[in-house]
């Protein structure tokens, strides 16, 4: 037996049970199955939702404030570069496409059963126009 090498992710595993003590402890009282926890690390990754319980209380808060300011961080760059006037013009240009698909589907449900030209209503060409109550 000691002459077998084991395949070098079975390697990695074993390596990630050493650093997480409470998978042995989840195993030994039959909470859970080697079988399931190898399959799980394999196919979903060590960095999964999956193995929180088993992290200690430091390790999990720490991976969350770094993915929060990792986050934080991407938000104000986003901001940082954002040009104001081609974002009206994209806000623009997407109002004219709804207004569009607004004629489109009026066309359909004016003219169902007349065979004729659909009649155009009098509404606005803005699909944001709102009305008081």
């Amino acid at each position: 037996m000691t002459g077998k090498k084991l395949h070098p992710s079975v390697e990695k595993f074993k390596g990630f049970v050493k650093k997480h003590p409470k998978m042995i402890q989840a195993v030994r009282s039959g909470k859970e199955n080697w079988q399931e926890l190898y399959e799980d690390w394999y196919l979903l990754g060590e960095e999964d939702a999956r193995f929180n319980k088993f992290r200690e209380e430091n390790e999990v808060k720490e991976e969350k404030t770094k993915t929060d300011t990792q986050w934080i961080s991407q938000i104000g760059n986003m901001i940082k570069n954002m040009d104001a006037d081609q974002m009206q013009q994209h806000i623009n240009q997407l109002s004219q496409a709804i207004g569009s698909i607004q004629g489109v589907l009026s066309q359909f449900q004016g003219g169902k059963g007349s065979g004729s030209a659909p009649v155009r209503d009098s509404k606005p060409n803005n699909p944001f126009s709102f009305r008081k109550d």
